[in-house]
């Protein structure tokens, strides 16, 4: 499979190829236990479309799922969901420009559940019966998809790339294709599409899971021996030819985007077969350019930084140019500067090169993530692995296991200098090039000419050597006299320790082999966004700058350099009920983990710097928010569910103009430095060193006051019904509105069974609705259901759909959901509906319960509401106690079109 290369594949997995050139690859991983994952990959895309056909390879991935030879239309959807899969999450394709990838992941491993699945792959190989009428249903759907796809950022990295690619075909064939041919294409086109591109010779099938492999042959062997092309392989198609370039200069106008330049090199694509040599001049470049990054990250978080953020790196794309980039985004009138500071900084890094010390950093950094990666290989997910194979054979790479990885990481890095990573950057910033792009709202005054004026004029700048940066060590590994245990209780049926320090601070523990060298750490501090004035706005959106900020001794740049060699990290957010960090690390960091929250914690520096550049993001990502239906949606919803609450409110540009930097510490400090601490930790480690950790750190802070239970919550609640539905405006295409639609059920849990009905009817519902809305009408691609019910707020919690389609087919859609109410209250769903909901629901909690993730999110408050932990004990067993009868009483307490709370999001242009 993997012929012409020197690199060893991984040994657990086993490939193979059919006597019709059909290959496979087949892994017998048990993490989770029980499940399995399929993937078919198919080496065809948009790139091998006609120019009539442009659109159809993605229109034939959904046709995959609409009829086959053994699977009649509207069958494959409900056969997988009564076997427990869900539609989206574990039933899925998507299609790309060289590729087709169908994805099944199994919740079960019986041999009806695996047979099912390998059944309907191979009916998507060369079954399809690609009925016109069902074509023609979906077109509409897949039109919606492009309006929904079709945003200021897709049209911006579409303009970007193809600029890249100049000369290429795939400049030419974007797999979403052309509305035109969509709308009118006979499906005789598409048929010719499938015959001659889904091909046994062209596809790979990729079985993943707690399965023999032995017996899995057999089966592939069976089932897919038979497949035969139809006719003749077709001829390749003419790639292009990647076009010459010297220096240029291009603006694209993009409204309601971002502002980025960038600076771009491009050679031709070396199509060599995956080797070690190969790889190793990948990764030479590589760390010189994450050099350049770093030198660029650390110029962003300085004050009166010239831009908001910048990267770098070097990918193929698209199997047609090997690209080197430098982007920065800025402020729309500080596009000058970011432009002649990135390419000062590419200029000074190929004149000088990198230091021994920062090359010796990066080295340090990725040994860092591979030993990760090795020592959790045993338990690595099925799904991740299933992907990762369809990847390599996208990218025509070997796949090696994570310890082989290592061990030619360590190969290749061994005695490598900085001289020989220079010299690899002298040949990165070469070919076609340099490339300067102005990305932007509105163009310059001279518009190419004026961006290339900037360019020459910082070009005339002669650059100086870097300065050397000093070591740094990490300070914070002392916070006082470790902290004395005053309680200590298990849960022995959940696995849980809870201890209490004598300062107030709780540690809820649960060791797990889930992922091996794989732990997970929560602080939870006061009462949130529930603690805060619920009369007035507050900058809660400054919650990101917390990290940036650093700490008091150290600043962030200053935190990374200390910590190279340790997988560590914060993240910092605002929830309803607390102000809470993550961390995820490995077991062997553990200590260094709590170092760093507890000193994150304890002295946090709340830089204006940081402020500042937090708040210039918002800003400039704020008329993107205007730009979709979509959008507006993530903007608007939270707040106009909460009534309007400016806990719940999105910053308006006024209000994120008006802020200082002494409004983010003063919202800020109080909470963290005085709210009380709450502690849950995860994964591979022992009660002992947990509680041992835990006690040097947060158990040795100054004490805690224990905030007594408050019900003043502020009057958190659901809008009340309307006959009018709220409106809201984008700016995007006139063909492309929003709208939602929602009801008030209650919280989550002071009524668990409540809980269960609302989850399984909420899943009908939304089945219904892509059955009728999406499916029968194809008025639709975006339309989901979902219930939100708040573990914080008594009495808060409501059910919630929401649509992208046409503005005039937005009555339909409510006559829908009106229709489809009725009939709930009037009439009990019959088992097989009813089935049909619950077993993904189930399935998918199952497969959740077997991640840390899951145990991390649930351990909150898990100390002083036991509820909490019922709910975890219960939940399987309360799905499966739900009835058609629960539904319908369900249904005809909420599902009332007087209850009805409505939401529009309209083309600015049909007001």
């Amino acid at each position: 499979m993997f012929h012409k290369s020197d690199l060893q594949a991984d040994p657990d997995v086993h490939f193979g190829t059919l006597a019709n050139g059909m290959r496979f690859a087949i892994m017998r991983n048990v993490t989770p236990a029980g499940q399995a994952a399929i993937r078919l990959h198919i080496a065809s895309g948009s790139l091998q479309e006609n120019g009539n056909q442009q659109g159809l390879a993605h229109f034939l991935e959904h046709m995959a799922f609409k009829g086959s030879t053994h699977v009649a239309d509207g069958e494959m959807i409900p056969i997988l969901q009564r076997k427990g899969l869900a539609f989206g999450p574990d039933i899925n394709a998507h299609t790309s420009y060289d590729e087709t990838v169908y994805e099944l992941n199994l919740p079960k491993v019986d041999a009806d559940t695996v047979s099912t699945g390998l059944m309907l792959m191979r009916e998507t190989a060369s079954e399809l019966t690609l009925d016109a009428s069902a074509f023609d249903r979906e077109r509409g759907v897949i039109l919606s998809e492009e309006g929904s796809r079709d945003t200021p950022q897709y049209r911006a990295a579409l303009e970007i790339r193809n600029s890249l690619l100049a000369g290429k075909r795939a400049t030419m064939r974007a797999p979403i294709g052309k509305t035109d041919i969509i709308s009118n294409a006979p499906v005789e086109l598409l048929r010719e599409y499938y015959w001659a591109n889904y091909r046994p010779e062209r596809a790979t099938l990729i079985v993943v899971g707690d399965i023999d492999p032995a017996a899995m042959e057999i089966e592939i062997r069976q089932r897919f021996g038979d497949w035969k092309a139809v006719g003749p392989p077709p001829a390749e198609p003419d790639p292009g030819t990647l076009e010459t370039k010297g220096e240029s200069a291009d603006v694209f106008v993009v409204p309601g985007g971002m502002t980025s330049v960038r600076i771009a090199w491009t050679r031709p694509y070396d199509a060599a077969p995956d080797t070690f040599a190969k790889r190793r001049t990948k990764l030479i470049e590589d760390l010189g350019l994450r050099v350049l990054e770093r030198r660029l990250s650390t110029i962003a978080s300085k004050a009166d930084a010239p831009f908001i953020s910048a990267g770098v790196g070097s990918r193929d794309l698209l199997h047609s140019a090997h690209v080197v980039q430098i982007a920065a985004d800025s402020e729309p009138d500080k596009w000058q500067a970011a432009l002649t500071t990135i390419d000062q900084e590419q200029r000074r890094i190929q004149e000088f090169g990198v230091g021994q010390a920062e090359l010796d950093r990066e080295i340090l950094g990725y040994r860092s993530i591979r030993q990760a990666a090795a020592a959790g290989a045993a338990t690595r997910k099925t799904t991740a692995i299933a992907s990762a194979l369809a990847g390599s054979v996208r990218d025509n790479e070997v796949f090696i296991s994570p310890a082989e990885d290592l061990s030619m990481f360590e190969t290749m890095t061994n005695g490598v200098t900085a001289a020989e990573v220079n010299q690899a950057l002298l040949h990165a910033f070469s070919g076609n090039g340099p490339q300067v792009v102005l990305q932007t709202t509105q163009s310059p005054e001279g518009g190419a000419d004026t961006v290339r004026q900037v360019y020459d004029a910082s070009k005339a700048i002669a650059v100086s050597a870097p300065s050397g940066a000093a070591d740094v060590a990490w300070p914070y590994t002392h916070f006082g006299e470790p902290g004395a245990v005053v309680e200590r209780r298990t849960d022995e049926d959940l696995g849980l320790t809870m201890v209490g320090f004598s300062n107030g601070v709780r540690l809820t523990v649960k060791p797990t082999k889930l992922r091996a060298n794989e732990v997970l750490v929560r602080e939870d501090i006061g009462r949130g966004r529930l603690g805060l004035p619920k009369d007035r706005s507050a900058p809660i959106w400054t919650s990101r700058a917390i990290e940036r900020s650093g700490l008091k001794a150290m600043d962030y740049q200053d935190i990374q350099k200390a910590l190279t060699a340790n997988i560590v990290g914060v993240d910092f957010s605002v929830g309803d009920s607390s102000f809470r960090f993550d961390g995820r690390t490995r077991t062997e960091d553990l200590a260094t983990q709590l170092q760093l929250m507890a000193a994150y914690t304890s002295d946090p520096a709340y830089r204006p710097e940081a402020f500042r550049r937090v708040q210039q993001e918002y800003l400039s990502d704020l008329d993107q928010y205007d730009a979709s239906p979509g959008d507006v949606v993530v903007r608007d919803l939270a707040g106009l569910v909460h009534s309007g609450d400016p806990r719940w409110t999105f910053p308006d540009r006024a209000e994120l103009s008006a802020a200082k930097p002494e409004d983010f510490e003063t919202l800020f400090r109080p909470m963290v430095s005085n709210g009380p601490i709450d502690i849950a930790i995860v994964g591979d480690v022992t009660v002992d060193d947990a509680i041992r950790m835990t006690a040097e750190t947060f158990g040795a802070l100054p004490p805690r006051p224990e905030t007594a239970p408050s019900n003043d919550w502020g009057d958190v609640r659901f809008p009340a019904a309307n006959k009018t539905p709220v409106l809201r405006t984008h700016s995007g295409r006139a063909d492309i509105a929003a709208a939602a639609l929602g009801v008030p059920v209650g919280d989550l849990l002071s009524d668990l069974p409540r809980s269960f009905t609302a989850k399984i009817a909420i899943q009908i519902f939304q089945n219904r609705l892509i059955d009728q809305f999406r499916i029968a009408e194809g008025a639709s691609y975006v339309l989901e259901g979902y219930v939100d019910l708040s573990r914080e707020v008594p009495g808060y919690g409501y059910a919630h759909f929401s649509v992208e389609t046409e503005p005039e087919k937005i009555p339909r859609f409510y006559a829908v959901v009106e229709e489809i109410a009725t009939d709930l209250r009037s009439h009990d769903v019959s088992p097989d509906e009813l089935a049909r909901a619950r077993e993904p629901i189930v399935e998918t909690l199952k497969h959740q319960q077997q991640s840390n993730e899951y145990w991390i999110e649930c351990l909150h408050h898990a100390q002083t509401d036991s509820r909490r932990l019922d709910r975890i004990r219960n939940s399987l067993t309360g799905y499966g106690k739900v009835t058609a009868g629960d539904i319908r009483v369900f249904a005809a307490t909420y599902f009332s079109p007087e209850k009805f709370w409505k939401f529009e999001v309209l083309p600015a242009t049909a007001r």
